[in-house]
This record gives C-alpha cells, structure tokens and sequence, in this order.
C-alpha cells in the first residue's frame, strides 16, 4: 500500500521523503554536481569530512552525498572546544590548569656552575674566596696569597683593588719572629689565634699599621707586604699622601702605592678596627681569586725582613714574593740566583725542605 492508501509500490526504506526526493529521472552527473556539498566519486564506503553518521546521505543511485558538516555538527564542536577551554581556564580549585597540548618536558632547570670550595660565594662577590681558602698552613697558605685580588671598599663606595705579590709566614709558637712566640696571647695578637681568615692589624713605630691573616695553627699567620694597585689608584694616592710623614708634595708613583705593609695599609686605608675581621665574611675588606695565567710565575723565597733579633728564624726563607714585579719592596738578588738555580733549603716541619722553582 502507497502511503496515499492506493496501490503501488512501497517506498524502499533507504529513499528519501517524497517532499525532498530527487527528480523521477536518476540524476545524471552534472545534475549531482548541482547538489551543495556533492563530492564527486563518492561512493558507499567512502569517507567524507564529517564523520558523523547523520551527516551521510544515499542519492537514488546509490551515491554517497557528504556535504560539509552540518550546522548543529560544527556547532557541538565548537561547544566542546568553548568548555574545555573553560575548564582548563576556572578549574574547581581555583589554578589554572595547562591544556592537554601544552603538557611536555621542558628542558631541565639550569643549574649554578660548579663551584670550588674555597669560594663563598656571597651576593655581589661571585669570585670571592671563603673560608676554605684559609684553612691551610701559614707557609702554603702565603705561596696561595700571590696572585689573588685584595679589595677594599670604602664608604663612599669606591673600590680599591690590588693584586698581592709579596708575604711572609709566620708560623706560631715555635717562630721567634712571630708575636705568638712561647704560645703567649695578649689582647693584641689575639687575632692570631682565632679562625683562619681572621685580620690581624697591628701597630709599629706609634704611627704605621701592618695587616695579616691568621691562618692553619694557633699563632700562626701571614703578613702582607705588598700589592701591585690594579683599580682605584688616585684614591690609594690621596690617602697616602694625607698618611704619609715628611715627604713634601712629591707624587708618588704608581710602584710606591703598596710596596710595603705600611704603604699598603696606608692606601687602603687599614687600620686597628678591622683588627679580628673575617676576611671570608667582611663586607669592607675581602680577597678574590686573581685572573688565571697561561704558565704559573716564579716565586722567589727569601728572608724575611726587619727581624735581625730573632736569631736563626732570621734567615729562614719564609717571605715569598713574585719574580721581577716592579711592586715587590724588597728584591733579594741572592735569593733569586738560588731560585733560578734550583733550591732553597729550609728545616721547618711546617716547610717543604725543598722549594724548587
């Protein structure tokens, strides 16, 4: 029965409704073509853009017409995508959540270079040497002097800064020269028996001042005799030149700064209060580690000078100073000819025998 109630054929189940079936005649192919969103060459099976089931229509002969997607398909879509991105956005707990595309590896964090222990690595001194660096013994911790950067900070700011080339051991109770001689502690030399790193300043002659820093041992330490001025020069002149006695207005050149540990202290305007500072720690005083060098300088081993009253302990080759630096206060010609030549002898436990070149 026709859906009229008269006879005739039954409408196959896969057509259309009469109101949107094709013309009687099969469509030919540029009447398909006519169609919106005909894909020629489509057949049963094939695939179109809209993958939704709904979104596939048979023509009479067969044909597969897959027109774009529909309305309510791009719309679903769309709502899907707008609550996603609603829930990555205002998740319940109140962060936000990252999208599933942006969930990757990032490369690792970087991390801090690798640092020696001797630094100490505080804010704005990123080269500065910790207290590690003082932990040794007065002889080779006065070999370690050579070379490393001694800076002062003023108030004003300015910074002074000088490369040490000159020291000298003195290495305790045992050390005739030393003022821990016998192992006696005066409110004075008690600097010499605190930490490794802890400044010593002393008093000579009722008007120059000497700087040291204690080192590995009870009474032990290393005097600073001289630097090399490397920045703040016309700083270190005006302060020498209002310190210093009986010199008239000569200039001083840039060699007479620091070549001696009053100078030195006269430049950098060092005095008793920085008496039992930490050098590791002091924010107007500390050391950095000196620029690196193609080949290591020559050390010269020598006397020390100024202790003609101490005995034996007065030849001991306990100063040590660079090989021709213009900076150097006192230059023994003797001492280098045995350097170059090979050796200085020296019979202290704490030094080594032989001290080669």
């Amino acid at each position: 029965m026709s859906p009229a109630g008269g006879v005739g054929p039954a409408r196959p189940p896969h057509l259309p409704a009469a109101e949107s079936r094709p013309s009687p005649r099969p469509p030919g192919r540029r009447d398909r073509a006519r169609l919106p969103g005909y894909v020629l060459g489509t057949r049963p099976g094939s695939h179109g853009p809209c993958p939704e089931p709904a979104c596939r229509r048979r023509d009479p002969r067969g044909y597969f017409r897959t027109p774009l997607p529909p309305l309510s398909c791009t719309m679903g879509q769309k709502k899907r995508r707008l609550l996603e991105a609603r829930w990555h956005q205002s998740p319940s707990d109140g962060t936000q959540k990252p999208s599933p595309k942006e969930l990757h590896l990032g490369p690792p964090a970087a991390l801090g270079p690798t640092r020696s222990i001797y630094f100490s690595s505080p804010e704005g001194h990123p080269a500065r040497l910790g207290s590690a660096f003082f932990d040794q013994p007065a002889v080779s911790l006065a070999r370690a002097f050579l070379g490393q950067i001694l800076v002062r900070r003023l108030d004003d700011g300015t910074e002074l800064r000088g490369r040490i080339v000159e020291t000298e051991a003195y290495l305790g109770p045992e050390d005739e020269a030393a003022h821990s001689r016998g192992g006696r502690q005066t409110p004075r030399n008690r600097g010499m028996f605190m930490k490794p790193g802890t400044l010593y300043v002393y008093l000579i002659y009722g008007m120059y001042f000497c700087m040291n820093v204690s080192s590995r041992g009870d009474g032990a330490c290393v005097l600073l005799r001289a630097l090399e001025p490397l920045g703040g020069l016309e700083a270190m002149r005006q302060l020498r030149h209002a310190l210093r006695k009986g010199t008239g207005g000569r200039a001083l050149k840039d060699r007479e700064l620091c070549n001696g540990p009053s100078k030195l202290c006269q430049a950098l305007a060092i005095d008793r209060s920085f008496d039992q500072r930490d050098l590791a720690r002091d924010e107007s005083v500390w050391l950095e580690q000196g620029p690196a060098t193609p080949s290591e300088p020559a050390v010269v081993t020598a006397a020390r000078v100024g202790i003609g009253q101490a005995g034996e302990w007065a030849q001991k080759p306990l100063r040590f100073y660079v090989r021709g630096s213009p900076w150097v206060s006192v230059v023994d010609r003797a001492a280098e000819r045995d350097t170059q030549a090979g050796a200085t002898a020296c019979s202290h436990k704490d030094f080594n025998c032989l001290q080669t070149k």
